[in-house]
């Protein structure tokens, strides 16, 4: 019985707590600099990952993002410039 006790807690331990991935795609309507966050044309804000390069991207660019949502905010993992 501990051995399945133990087995379960190791492979519970491999999920990250509070964090769930997703992905969007989206034209950017807004950059904000000072809080390092994106706003898509659906409204929602996603957070930049930390020494990004924001010359990169710019307003009306179509981009398709990877996310984390950790305490209801989106922190970007992966932004792609759409091939659409």
């Amino acid at each position: 019985m501990r051995f399945f006790v133990a087995a379960f807690m190791f492979v519970a331990s491999l999920f990250p707590v509070g964090a769930l991935a997703d992905d969007a795609k989206g034209t950017i309507t807004k950059i904000d600099e000072d809080n390092s966050t994106i706003t898509l044309d659906d409204g929602k804000v996603y957070k930049l990952p930390g020494e990004f390069d924001l010359s990169v991207i710019e307003q009306g660019m179509k981009v398709t993002l990877m996310f984390d949502v950790v305490n209801k905010e989106r922190f970007i993992t992966d932004i792609e410039e759409a091939t659409e």
